[in-house]
């Protein structure tokens, strides 16, 4: 997933269009469902979910949410965008541009968060993953970049 890969063809708008009452409904049912996904999300013997930690962007207030991630090939990780850029988690990380990334058990710091399309995410996802995307239309992912190690940049004195 080369910065090259990036700018190539803008990543083609998710197919789940959703209505009002539906985001209701499906706002409802994670409030109930996240708080049990976040007790085993993230863990080392789960690689299929990570939990993304983030700060509201007008509240301050920190949240995490349980995601499909998988570590992507040139460093980071991907994840579907599945509601698009509407998504709360993503303009959270956007406005803050960097979040943590809980996965197998340990947090990396994640930066620069940049939506990529199928082509250049897809082959971070197992077979069947990739299978399950495109059937419910998922074109748009999210790939963070790690960031950079503390003093990276500084020059030494």
């Amino acid at each position: 997933m080369s910065a090259a890969h990036i700018h190539d063809v803008p990543a083609p708008p998710n197919g789940l269009r959703l209505g009002p009452r539906t985001r209701r409904l499906i706002r409802s049912v994670a409030r109930v469902v996240n708080p049990l996904v976040l007790r085993f999300a993230g863990g080392r013997h789960v690689p299929m979910l990570g939990i993304l930690h983030h700060r509201g962007r007008r509240t301050g207030r920190e949240y995490a949410t349980p995601l499909g991630i998988r570590p992507a090939a040139d460093g980071g990780f991907v994840m579907p965008l599945t509601f698009g850029e509407a998504a709360g988690w993503y303009r959270n990380i956007r406005a803050a541009d960097r979040c943590v990334v809980t996965w197998r058990g340990r947090d990396h710091i994640v930066t620069d968060p940049v939506i990529v399309g199928r082509a250049t995410a897809l082959p971070a996802f197992p077979r069947y993953e990739r299978l399950a995307l495109r059937l419910a239309g998922i074109g748009q992912f999210v790939w963070l970049r790690d960031a950079p190690p503390a003093g990276a940049g500084s020059v030494a004195a």
